[in-house]
């Protein structure tokens, strides 16, 4: 599956192939997920991540552990987009 999302070119057939994958249920959380480790990554704190997001403070705790102790994948991903 890796492999295959590496051979997507644009952020159309990205959104083409995750509304094919996932369900919207999925998209939203995975989404959130990434908008909390974003604000977080900009030292946001809890209660502004929560109103901006809806996300609920265990969804906030975990997104943290894995920017704190996780693989860095976020890490990889912000430093490519600025």
């Amino acid at each position: 599956m890796y492999e295959a999302i590496l051979t997507l070119e644009t952020v159309e057939e990205c959104i083409k192939f995750f509304d094919d994958l996932c369900s919207v249920t999925e998209l939203r959380a995975i989404e959130q997920r990434y908008h909390v480790a974003r604000l977080l990554s900009d030292g946001h704190v809890y209660n502004t991540i929560l109103e901006q997001t809806g996300a609920s403070s265990a969804t906030i705790s975990r997104v943290n552990r894995s920017l704190q102790y996780g693989a860095g994948g976020y890490e990889v991903v912000f430093g490519r987009l600025k």
